[in-house]
């Protein structure tokens, strides 16, 4: 069956084709894609994943045409004067 996952960063984003095996898991499909080689940034022991917006887990199944979705950590950058 084939999914697709996806992941974005500020400069570039990743929305990749994968044929992977009936039931397989979220996890397979992040690593047939090829996304952790191409971004050592990815720590799926600290980011969230989910599928068409959804929080999931790695060992999610997937079903045909599931988008997988990586998410990166949100970070504040706000203003330093909190004098107001």
């Amino acid at each position: 069956m084939q999914v697709s996952v996806a992941y974005a960063l500020p400069e570039q984003q990743w929305w990749l084709n994968v044929d992977i095996a009936e039931g397989a898991t979220v996890m397979a499909a992040i690593h047939k894609s090829g996304l952790l080689e191409l971004n050592k940034d990815i720590n799926l022991e600290h980011q969230k994943v989910g599928i068409f917006g959804r929080l999931v887990s790695l060992e999610t199944a997937l079903a045909e045409g599931d988008r997988v979705e990586i998410y990166r950590p949100i970070t504040w950058q706000g203003d330093d004067d909190d004098d107001d």
